[in-house]
């Protein structure tokens, strides 16, 4: 008489799951543009690398049952088109529209003028960060996004990217200090 061992079939045989790229991978596209935007600082190489990603992962449709979070995935996808693009084209120096350095919600010149100061100090604060703290900053406040999902997108666990987070807002927030209190 022998002993089976019964383990549970998840093991074995992963939940398969219909994914359609109109209902779940196109509805995507905004966030995946602020991610490339993030990283690019350029409003024409974000749409690009939009375009890039859904090309890339419709070309992937085959292995879509084999993947955990296909929102995950496409993150990943668009932030390395991202960051190659960003190195390969030096598109870390150009400065983003103007339009998107004045808040509609500013009422006189100058505060129009202080917010576009203030986002263009933080743009800058940002592009100092290693490009992993970077993307986590960008995941976490711009596109708010959990501790576990930064995780699974960039392939980090939950602590380092904690840490990673920690350590990005006391840079910046230091390198803030020391410019603002150079100006007294």
């Amino acid at each position: 008489m022998g002993v089976t061992f019964r383990t549970p079939a998840r093991h074995y045989y992963r939940e398969m799951k219909k994914i359609s790229f109109r209902d779940d991978i196109l509805p995507l596209k905004d966030k995946l543009y602020r991610l490339a935007l993030g990283i690019t600082f350029d409003t024409a190489e974000a749409e690009d690398i939009v375009q890039d990603t859904l090309i890339k992962v419709w070309g992937k449709r085959e292995e879509w049952t084999g993947i955990d979070s296909i929102e995950a995935y496409c993150t990943t996808v668009c932030r390395n088109l991202s960051i190659d693009r960003s190195k390969k084209e030096e598109t870390r120096h150009v400065q983003l529209d103007e339009s998107l350095h004045t808040r509609p919600d500013a009422s006189t010149p100058y505060e129009q003028v202080a917010a576009r100061d203030g986002l263009g100090l933080l743009q800058e604060l940002l592009r100092e960060l290693p490009q992993a703290q970077q993307d986590i900053v960008h995941l976490r406040e711009i596109e708010g996004k959990s501790y576990k999902e930064i995780a699974e997108t960039l392939g980090l666990s939950e602590e380092q990217v904690k840490v990673y987070l920690f350590r990005a807002r006391q840079r910046i927030k230091k390198r803030y200090a020391e410019i603002q209190g150079y100006g007294l």
